[in-house]
């Protein structure tokens, strides 16, 4: 083939990040739009222990769009991936003509191959599909060179994935406009802002779980009257108190709030008909240790969140990881038998308890309740990589064999 005619693809690799809310979203208004009916807060996780990565590359010889998620080609035609396509499209058909020179106008006919892996279980109740859709949309855009407001793009994708297009403390704000052009997500907070706090992701399953956060959100509008007073009478001032606490470094109202908002988000759950469980024994485990530890010390240490499935998420401050985990393992003694490392992430020492502590916390050992932890912190919005060896599509615009 003479050497005009080789057509390299032009290819993106991005990363971003999971985010776990503090207070919750659940339900739409507008299942096509992804338009919520409350206001949302949540704490974007470092990448260095949990993102999703996707490459995107653009190419005239290519003869469809396609797509590989996790090492297993899917079906391009899902209606929220197309959202996420024709939208980015749209939008730098409309910068060009509107005079944009930073849009790459000679990408737009071209067809795209995308790879995208997770370095922690997919659909597991760890926020997947927010940070896979923040990513698809952040690569598609720098793919075409399309800049600016992107939350609401991502949000047509997987609602909470807006939240995942900043670092930090982000707000998603419900809107009120029936086209959703005014629900996007905001930083409250860039994650620098709190250095002491901590996060430890307690996985309790790596499972798929059985009702899937699209089709309960739908039940819940349609069947739980909890849901609509939370959403009219809760949130909106429970979302001012979170932010303030934030703006403040509040440990302990930051800690109460997430708290009462992860239990009244599983409540919508048990209010909705049939009745929806996320949570399992391990999980009320955790709840339970939680409230004996923070008693024992009369203040809130820790607090702990859980969103549709039974993982815990546990914010506490960095003074108080070691002692807090070492608790951890007294009631969920690690199966070293699994192969896996109990605790992954971020290193913490390990620290002696006091004989007062282990008689204030009152539980049966759990053996295997809990898998491993990660151990991380707040950290920062999508990033581009730019290192072209580790792009996940070859220059035939096929998975390398190792993505």
């Amino acid at each position: 083939m003479p050497k005009d005619t080789v057509v390299n693809p032009v290819t993106v690799t991005c990363t971003a990040p999971v985010n776990i809310a503090v207070v919750k979203y659940w339900g739409k208004r507008n299942e096509d739009l992804i338009l919520p009916i409350n206001s949302s807060l949540s704490v974007t996780l470092h990448q260095d222990q949990l993102k999703t990565t996707t490459t995107v590359a653009s190419c005239r010889s290519f003869q469809e769009d396609r797509i590989w998620l996790n090492g297993k080609e899917e079906d391009i035609n899902h209606p929220r991936l197309q959202s996420c396509l024709r939208e980015i499209r749209r939008l730098a058909r409309k910068r060009r003509s509107d005079g944009d020179s930073s849009v790459d106008v000679g990408c737009l006919p071209h067809k795209v191959h995308i790879c995208s892996v997770n370095n922690f279980p997919t659909a597991a109740g760890l926020a997947s599909s927010a940070a896979g859709f923040a990513c698809l949309v952040y690569t598609l855009a720098r793919v075409y060179g399309v800049e600016g407001e992107l939350s609401g793009i991502a949000r047509q994708g997987s609602g909470s994935a807006c939240r995942s297009m900043y670092g930090g403390f982000v707000q998603w704000i419900m809107g009120e406009r029936e086209d959703g052009k005014d629900s996007v997500a905001q930083q409250v907070e860039p994650e620098s802002h709190w250095p002491d706090l901590r996060v430890l992701v307690l996985v309790a399953s790596a499972e798929r779980k059985p009702v899937g956060s699209t089709a309960g959100m739908q039940t819940s509008v349609e069947t739980s009257s909890l849901l609509k007073h939370r959403a009219e009478s809760v949130v909106p001032d429970r979302m001012k108190q979170m932010i303030e606490a934030v703006h403040k470094r509040d440990f302990a109202t930051f800690a109460e709030l997430t708290m009462r908002d992860s239990n009244q988000f599983h409540a919508t759950c048990l209010d909705t008909f049939p009745p929806i469980f996320y949570l399992n024994t391990v999980s009320r485990q955790v709840i339970s240790l939680v409230h004996q530890y923070n008693r024992h010390y009369g203040e809130a240490r820790v607090a702990y969140t859980f969103d549709a499935g039974p993982n815990a998420v546990i914010y506490t401050l960095q003074q108080h990881v070691a002692e807090f985990l070492h608790v951890v393992r007294l009631v969920f003694p690690p199966d070293n038998n699994n192969g896996k490392t109990f605790l992954t992430g971020l290193q913490v020492e390990q620290v002696g308890i006091s004989e007062e502590l282990k008689n204030a916390i009152c539980l049966e050992p759990m053996s295997k309740g809990i898998s491993y932890i990660i151990s991380t912190k707040a950290g920062p919005g999508p990033r581009v990589l730019d290192d072209p060896s580790q792009h996940l599509l070859g220059s035939d615009g096929l998975p390398k064999q190792n993505a």
